[in-house]
């Protein structure tokens, strides 16, 4: 990072699965990003995601099947891969040598090693990596981290939430879809996507700034539900009939904080329900419900008798909604996810414009990374607790926030820029 500031971002998108033809969709939409280059392992969909890019802007990128090509364009500023997890940590590593910004989306780290190779290179070359977890930028997440950052929460004690969805579907026509995520689940046993709820909670908890997470135990129920819905489904499935996945249904993981925090995370993927994420954070002044969209704020909520009354969400927003999420309405909410999509790649980008530190940091893509590896640990040894590392060697006591800015998730600032 250098400081000086560009006028228009030079990307390269490295993997054109089921995530990145909406991520490159908003990349194409904003005037100062120019996609110079696109790839992915299968012929087929780099000249797919090239077609997208030549008939947005009338020309096109550089199609490659091998990213490295990406990495030599003149120009370049930055890599961003939505390929599989289990190659995210490469191509970021690569992108740094390389002296670039770095963004992977979301997923889990399949060792502690690797999330070491990341800190260890960001560090030596200087270079951020940021995880494009947007989640932390939905708009009830950035009202609760307004709210806990105002102390309405007083001081937090427990925290949790899940990836609750039903992708039996997508997990078990895997290889029809080319799909990663089936192979992980034959394969891995534990936390397997982490990230959507512990990167806002990390926030919430200032981890890697002033706290962080020790220990974690998980455990992990038998695995049915990918099974039976093979079962049912014989002829998508025939050569899946009988295998035992690895993959509990239901992984619950309970991480203690140095400070005394609990955060409980759920991963349950293979069993039939709607779709939740299930966060909550409670303190000693109060609680946020997202399954019930409300929350209980001391000496604020109605309280009668033994019970107290939830606030509804709609009656929070007007006193307490993210100055962030205030002006994304105002200027007209865009992209996936309910506009968090877009907000993530803006934090990205910007800050590849100013050549300062990302929102995210590699401390946070590690610590969030890896608590997949360290579940599939403590699952395989029936809930033993196993020790977090600690990232940054120490740092965490007395580090402070070192990304300012409208898309900061450390400081509640004003918004200072146009989308």
């Amino acid at each position: 990072m250098d400081g000086r500031k560009l006028k228009k971002v030079k990307i390269a998108m490295v993997g054109y699965g089921s995530r990145a033809p909406g991520v490159l969709a908003l990349l194409l939409g904003m005037d100062d990003v120019e996609v110079v280059g696109v790839c992915d392992l299968y012929p087929d969909r780099a000249e797919a995601a090239a077609q997208a890019v030549l008939k947005a802007r009338g020309k096109k990128p550089v199609v490659t099947t091998d990213y490295g090509a990406l990495l030599e364009i003149k120009g370049l500023n930055a890599v961003l891969t939505p390929s599989s997890w289990t190659s995210h940590t490469q191509v970021c590593l690569d992108a740094m040598n390389a002296g670039l910004y770095a963004a992977m989306e979301v997923g889990g780290a399949t060792s502690v090693q690797q999330c070491w190779d990341l800190v260890r290179t960001s560090e030596k070359t200087g270079m951020p990596c940021m995880l494009m977890e947007n989640c932390c930028y939905g708009r009830n997440e950035m009202t609760i981290l307004n709210m806990a950052k105002k102390g309405l929460f007083g001081e937090l004690v427990h925290a949790e939430g899940g990836y609750r969805h039903d992708l039996r579907d997508e997990i078990c026509l895997g290889e029809k879809n080319r799909h990663y995520r089936l192979a992980n689940y034959m394969n891995r046993n534990g936390e397997l996507y982490p990230t959507h709820e512990l990167g806002p909670i990390a926030k919430y908890l200032n981890l890697n700034k002033g706290n962080r997470m020790l220990t974690l135990t998980s455990m992990s129920s038998k695995s049915c539900g990918l099974e039976d819905w093979v079962t049912k489904h014989p002829k998508e499935t025939k050569h899946l009939q009988g295998f035992d996945f690895a993959e509990g249904d239901v992984v619950v993981t309970n991480i203690k904080c140095a400070h005394g925090e609990l955060i409980t995370l759920f991963h349950d993927t293979s069993l039939p329900r709607p779709y939740s994420r299930g966060n909550l954070l409670e303190g000693t002044g109060g609680i946020w419900s997202e399954d019930k969209n409300a929350v209980y704020l001391d000496g604020i909520s109605k309280h009668e008798g033994w019970n107290g009354t939830w606030d509804p969400m709609e009656k929070i927003f007007p006193k307490y909604e993210h100055p962030l999420w205030k002006k994304f309405r105002k200027a007209g909410v865009k992209g996936g996810h309910g506009g968090m999509d877009f907000l993530v790649l803006r934090a990205f980008l910007q800050a590849v414009k100013n050549r300062t530190q990302t929102p995210i940091d590699v401390y946070d893509t590690v610590s969030w990374m890896a608590i997949t590896a360290l579940s599939e640990e403590s699952a395989a040894m029936g809930g033993h607790p196993v020790a977090i590392p600690d990232f940054t060697d120490g740092k965490w006591i007395l580090r402070q926030p070192d990304s300012e800015g409208m898309y900061s998730l450390d400081k509640i600032c004003k918004p200072d820029a146009e989308f």
